[in-house]
This record gives structure tokens, C-alpha cells and sequence, in this order.
């Protein structure tokens, strides 16, 4: 009785491919370039960029485009894009100043932002899913809207400062950074520190998360495969608006002020961030501790000419290169040779 071979499984991994080095870059990639440009700029600057306050500084300024970074990462992850995480951060500023102006108690203004936050979310997937718009046209639309939205909402003027009254509160006190303790870190630091742990988790270890990679990877397989499309998008776009507003929230207690004008171009750090951080924008790819070390590399790199003196137009410049890096990565990690 003559026996048949048989064919080995398609998802068996043989031994010659267990190391497979363009998993291994993209895991290690985003800490190795962060590694390097704190190695640079340690060597360069080292009295001054390698201490513990201004580690601590480090941390509180990559805070807002590390928050909103979370939820652009499930957005990227999925196949999106979100070109108004800038508008509406100033929308939910604007709206937590306004609440507070009107005497509302800090913890009701601080929910009326996240659910205003999460409400364009909401509007941005019910325009991809309902009418079918690309995320790209839909967000780029809502970009404007939100941003005049946010000026109309500071009834035509840039800034609405903090009630003298809370200048004290924990609300302005969330980006303090005064303590000489290295632990002691500023809350908005824990905040956004807290909130990548549970991100981290809901994507790897939910049915959610599961569907969110799926989707990213082929929606059209997805759907076949029984995943409610149109519910995700709705819940992942939301999701980041509301993190957005937890984002903004931090930029009003920094400021003490709500500006409707602020964060303008930061949909550009943030989408940064995820990509440095090794997430692909064709999909199926990306990871929360990735898009942290991304925005940590990003502010290490203004931190870093700033200290050095360097202006402005230095410290894009540096960025832009550093994004081209990672471009470049991605696209050799998915090259067939």
C-alpha cells in the first residue's frame, strides 16, 4: 500500500524561517531608533538632556501626542486614517472652557469633552460606513469643520482662559511638573500611561481587537469571515475621539486656557508617531507600545535641538528624516526579497 506525502500546513512556520528578520525589525525597530536618538543626543548634550527633570519634561510633552496617539493607532491599524485628531482637540478644549466659564463643576466639563470628542468620532465613522466616504475625504472635511466649529464655539476669539477659581484645582494641575523625585511624575504622564496599558490589552486579548487587525488586513474577508464592519468603524472611530478629547483635556490644563487655535498640525505628530512607531497605513499592522516609542522619539528629537539650541525648521527637518527612515523600513520588511 503506497502511502502519499503530506503537504505541510500552510501556517506551520519552518525552521529555516524562525528567525525572520523583518519580524524581528518590526518589533524591534521603533526602540532601536529610540535608543539611538537618546544615544546621540546623551553623547551631545549630556549634562543636560540625560537628568531626571528633564526626563520627567520629556514625558509631559509627549503626553498629548502620545494619547491621541492610541487611538489613531487602532484607526491606522484598521485601514484608516484621521486627518481632525487636531480639531478636535482644540473643539474639546474649547468646550471644556465653556463648560467650566458657565460654572459647571471640573468633573461634569471634563465628561462634556470626552463625550463631544467622541461624538466626531462618531460623525467621521457614520460618514465612512453610512455614506461611504474614504477616511481620508471624510476626516479631511472634518478637519475644517471641527476647527471653525471650535472657533464659533469660543464665540469667534482665540482663547478662553481658566476661572481663577480652578487655577488652583486638580483640573490645571495635571501638567505640573515641579516634583524632584523621578517617580513623581505628572498626571497627565500616568493618564497616558494608564490608558496604553488597557489599549494595549483591548487589542490583544478582545474579540474587538481581533476584528480590528482583521479589518485592517482585508475587510472584504473580514466581513465574509462575519465581522460587523460597519459597528467596528463605528466603535474605532469613536474610541479615538474620545481619547483625542482625554488628549485635549491635557492641553487645556497645560494651557490653562482653551484655545481654538491649538493643535494645529498635530495630526501630522500623531499619524507620525504611529508610523515611526512601526504601524502600516495599508493596515493589519501596529502596536500601542510602538506608537509610544514613536511619539517618545519624536519629542526626544525637540527636546534634544531644543537643549542644543537648534531652531525650529532644525527639528523638522530631523523629524522628516526620521519618518522617511520608517517608511523605508516598512516597505523593505514587506518586500518579497
Amino acid at each position: 500500500m503506497s502511502t502519499v506525502p503530506l503537504e505541510p500546513l500552510p501556517y506551520a512556520t519552518p525552521a529555516s524561517s524562525l528567525f525572520d528578520w523583518r519580524e524581528w525589525l518590526r518589533r524591534l525597530g521603533p526602540f532601536i531608533g529610540l535608543a539611538f536618538v537618546f544615544g546621540v543626543f546623551s553623547f551631545l548634550t549630556f549634562k543636560t538632556f540625560v537628568t531626571i527633570s528633564n526626563v520627567k519634561l520629556l514625558l509631559q510633552q509627549t503626553s498629548i501626542v502620545g494619547i491621541a496617539a492610541l487611538g489613531m493607532t487602532v484607526i491606522i491599524i484598521s485601514g484608516g486614517i484621521d486627518l481632525s485628531v487636531g480639531s478636535n482637540v482644540a473643539f474639546c478644549a474649547v468646550v471644556v472652557a465653556r463648560l467650566l466659564e458657565n460654572n459647571v463643576s471640573p468633573v461634569l466639563a471634563v465628561l462634556g469633552g470626552i463625550v463631544a470628542g467622541t461624538l466626531v468620532g462618531l460623525i467621521i465613522g457614520g460618514l465612512i460606513t453610512g455614506a461611504r466616504l474614504s477616511p481620508f475625504i471624510a476626516t479631511l472635511g472634518l478637519m475644517g469643520a471641527m476647527r471653525g466649529t471650535a472657533i464659533g464655539s469660543a464665540g469667534q476669539t482665540s482663547v478662553i482662559y481658566m476661572p481663577n477659581a480652578l487655577r488652583g484645582s486638580w483640573i490645571a494641575s495635571l501638567m505640573v511638573n515641579d516634583s524632584p523625585d523621578w517617580w513623581r511624575l505628572p498626571v497627565g504622564v500616568w493618564i497616558m500611561l494608564i490608558l496604553a496599558v488597557i489599549m494595549a490589552g483591548v487589542l490583544r486579548y478582545t474579540k474587538f481587537g481581533r476584528h480590528v487587525f482583521a479589518i485592517g488586513s482585508n475587510e472584504q474577508t473580514a466581513r465574509l469571515c462575519g465581522v460587523n464592519v460597519w459597528k467596528s468603524k463605528l466603535i474605532i472611530y469613536s474610541l479615538a475621539g474620545a481619547l483625542a478629547a482625554v488628549a485635549a483635556l491635557l492641553n487645556f490644563s497645560q494651557m490653562h486656557a482653551g484655545d481654538s487655535t491649538t493643535a494645529d498640525g498635530l495630526e501630522l505628530d500623531v499619524i507620525a508617531a504611529v508610523v515611526i512607531g512601526g504601524a502600516s497605513l495599508s493596515g493589519g499592522e501596529g502596536t500601542i507600545l510602538g506608537s509610544l516609542a514613536g511619539a517618545l522619539m519624536m519629542g526626544a528629537v525637540a527636546n534634544g535641538c531644543s537643549l542644543m539650541g537648534y531652531d525650529n525648521w532644525v527639528q523638522k527637518i530631523v523629524t522628516g528624516g526620521i519618518i522617511l527612515v520608517a517608511a523605508g523600513l516598512d516597505r523593505l520588511r514587506h518586500s518579497k526579497t
